[in-house]
């Protein structure tokens, strides 16, 4: 079983030094960013700026999909600790880490009733994040999918959410599931650019589930 803890937070989709430290002033955990296809995507060139814009005590977390060894590598070489959000086996994340922990996305349907066929069993050694799926996206999408179809995984081991999340719903996540983390890009956004107020209600949300939570535990 997972015990009760502060729920993490990821802010993904970084592309500027600016942007980075708008996540952090607003208390994340952890900053995003990606190389995959993406309309966030920053190019190779760019990211060891970023990278030094993300203070200590804040992951650096590096998203890629089905991509190689050479962005593998110069995200290893920054201190990222890589996402794979493709369709990578699980000897192909193995590989391209280098034994370092990563994180595997699976995506789930919208009218799933379980993740049996998410294929997460394959990774033992991965930190299991699950957003939704969409036709032809890696993420990204803005939509949800039924939570509760990851209650018993969560119970059984730490796990990320992700999918259309806001400071609208993430409490409801939080108590529903009761994730290690929580993965947010779009719900920070407004037409396409990190928006601070969105930011500081997403991590209010959240701390608010969790303190509501702990409560409910001590009473």
């Amino acid at each position: 079983m997972i015990p009760a803890r502060r729920t993490r937070i990821k802010f993904c989709g970084m592309t500027s030094a600016d942007e980075v430290a708008l996540a952090v002033a607003a208390g994340v955990d952890a900053v995003g960013v990606i190389l995959a296809p993406s309309a966030r995507r920053v190019p190779p060139e760019r990211v060891a700026e970023l990278a030094k814009a993300i203070p200590p005590f804040v992951a650096r977390v590096g998203v890629l999909a089905n991509q190689g060894e050479e962005e593998a590598s110069l995200l290893l070489g920054l201190g990222f600790t890589l996402q794979f959000s493709g369709s990578e086996s699980a000897e192909r994340c193995e590989m391209l880490s280098r034994g370092a922990p990563y994180l595997k996305v699976f995506h789930v349907d919208r009218d799933a009733r379980s993740i049996d066929d998410a294929g997460s069993i394959a990774f033992p050694h991965a930190l299991w994040m699950f957003d939704t799926r969409a036709a032809g996206r890696a993420g990204g999408s803005g939509l949800t999918f039924d939570w509760t179809v990851l209650q018993s995984t969560a119970h059984e081991r730490a796990i990320v959410v992700s999918g259309g999340l806001t400071s609208d719903n993430v409490a409801a996540c939080v108590r529903a599931v009761r994730p290690y983390a929580v993965d947010v890009r779009s719900g920070i956004e407004t037409e396409g650019r990190k928006d601070v107020a969105k930011m500081g209600a997403f991590v209010a949300a959240v701390r608010e589930a969790d303190e509501l939570r702990m409560h409910a535990r001590i009473d």
